[in-house]
């Protein structure tokens, strides 16, 4: 098979026009093709007057020869015979080990993680301080609903099965090089995802649908011999002689202790108790940069017009998104972050009586607005101390102030961009109606983020408005805080991916400093899961 590269093709392609394509990429007619299909597609929308698609296309020719005779002669960047998909070797283990790995945390780092030693034969324990999928769901929709009187701290966006990432637009676009991204998305369409996103350049699953994937997920892992206990939180772990002895949890039922060689930490970014434990007990734990600022919400046809203009309502197009970024004369990152094209903002504290944004989507990504986190680069110089947890501490300040200039409610602050440029609370709203529940309180972002923030937000909006047109209309709306973009903390691991100071801890995934999203972290559970392996073995 010959994989060809940067193949233009129109938006209204027929079976037969990608064989055209191939035929004269490749210099044959279309009697020497037997299969022709796309295997990554992405929209080209740099010529408004002419959007495209730009794919990878998969040829099969009947006469094996013809094949590599062709494929010889192509350019490297043009294409070349496909490399077959190989899965990571996982070997599996004879016996289930005597002390069985514990995985603490179930989101897609501890999920993966667990999913491969499960694989494997190893039998894992999985505590998740939160609840599972569905108990979760219901509970999130009553705090959406009703606010601040029916928020769970143990059952939120943040905590339960699935992590942060269930309750988001799903996206699995990375840019880790990490040959196992592709087993991450192969493993998702095997448990229920929708296969598109093997093709897509920029895939996403939509709450909707991981919901499903990730309770079936769990069922295999229990099917294969694995336990998996919600609603029991990690509350310190247990070291001999510089090695992980035991993890100790309570749940509803009290107080417990498990005997274990081997901790996958998949603690996510928003466990800010266990950062808390594990710096009492003295681990090694880093300050680390991370992002502040609010969700930015526009109509979505807004979007789609600057992105694709003529082109904006074609079906075949969807909803359109941005990635924008720039650097400062100060010296800031400004950037937009987990961008949700026909989404929602939604309400995602983990914590009593504060308030956090983020952003969500459904496959379709079929509503009315698009959103996306307009954010500022922090980094420990703005963290006013050298506390490894100080950057943890900001956060909470600003969620917290947030959450007394929403009334106490669970609404949150809002403020239209032509307000906050003019440097002046909002007092109505305009032409986009926020999508933000409980609700919002009008307000002045000034009182609630910290100056340079805002002010990097004002000298941003306009330079990123003229990238992409009207990214700076006055009747935006921002809804602050977003907190959350990572972890303010990093715990350092050394050789084969173990704890600096704890033989037999992995400190895993986007908690622990070491990922990005939904994909990044999924692929360095398996890096810790295999760790964990090669240890048992």
């Amino acid at each position: 098979m010959i994989r060809l590269h940067n193949v233009k093709i129109p938006l209204d392609y027929t079976k037969k026009t990608l064989a055209q394509a191939a035929c004269k990429k490749l210099g044959c007619t279309q009697g020497q093709i037997a299969c022709c299909e796309i295997s990554k597609k992405s929209v080209d929308a740099r010529k408004k007057n002419d959007v495209c698609f730009v794919v990878s296309l998969d040829v099969t020719l009947k006469n094996p020869q013809d094949e590599k005779r062709i494929a010889a002669r192509l350019a490297p960047s043009e294409g070349g015979l496909a490399v077959p998909y190989a899965p990571p070797a996982i070997p599996k283990l004879r016996t289930v080990p005597a002390l069985r790995p514990i995985v603490v945390g179930f989101g897609p780092a501890g999920l993966f993680a667990a999913l491969t030693l499960a694989e494997a034969s190893a039998c894992p324990i999985v505590l998740e301080r939160g609840q599972d999928v569905d108990t979760r769901t219901r509970d999130v929709q009553a705090y959406w609903e009703n606010g601040q009187s029916a928020f769970k701290a143990t059952s939120n966006v943040q905590f339960g099965e699935g992590g942060a990432g269930t309750f988001s637009d799903g996206k699995l676009n990375t840019g880790t090089k990490d040959p196992r991204g592709e087993h991450i998305l192969r493993t998702f369409v095997r448990f229920g995802a929708p296969q598109e996103i093997l093709v897509n350049a920029k895939p996403h699953i939509g709450t909707d649908k991981l919901v499903g994937v990730v309770k079936a997920m769990r069922e295999e892992i229990l099917r294969l011999g694995g336990e998996v206990h919600f609603g029991a939180r990690m509350t310190e772990t247990v070291q001999r002689s510089g090695r992980i002895a035991a993890v100790r949890y309570e749940d509803a039922q009290g107080t417990h202790e498990l005997v274990t060689e081997h901790v996958i930490l998949a603690i996510g970014h928003s466990a800010r108790d266990t950062f808390s434990m594990l710096h009492e007990k003295r681990f090694s734990l880093e300050q680390k940069p991370f992002s502040i600022g609010a969700r930015i919400e526009h109509p979505q046809s807004l979007i789609n017009q600057a992105q694709y203009g003529a082109f904006a309502s074609h079906p075949a197009l969807g909803a359109a998104d941005y990635k924008l970024a720039l650097h400062l004369p100060s010296g800031r990152s400004v950037y937009t972050f987990c961008m949700c094209p026909g989404g929602s903002v939604v309400a995602s504290a983990s914590e009593e009586d504060s308030v956090v944004t983020n952003g969500m989507s459904c496959f379709a990504r079929d509503r009315e607005n698009a959103n996306s986190a307009l954010l500022v680069g922090v980094g420990p110089e703005d963290f006013g101390s050298d506390h490894p947890l100080a950057g943890m501490f900001l956060q909470r300040e600003i969620e917290r102030k947030a959450f007394l200039l929403g009334g106490r409610t669970g609404k949150a602050p809002a403020q239209l961009v032509g307000d906050l440029l003019a440097g002046r609370a909002s007092t109505q709203l305009r032409s986009v109606t926020p999508s933000y529940r409980p609700g919002v309180v009008l307000s002045d972002l000034s009182e609630l983020l910290p100056g340079f923030i805002v002010a990097s937000m004002r000298e941003a909006l306009p330079l990123l408005g003229r990238r992409l047109h009207g990214f700076d209309h006055p009747d935006a709306v921002l809804t602050g805080p977003e907190t959350r973009s990572s972890s303010p903390v990093r715990i350092p691991r050394g050789e084969n991916l173990v704890s600096v100071d704890c033989a037999g801890l992995y400190p895993c995934g986007e908690g622990a400093g070491y990922a990005g999203g939904i994909t990044s972290a999924a692929v360095d559970g398996v890096r810790c899961a295999e760790a964990v392996l090669a240890q048992l073995a």
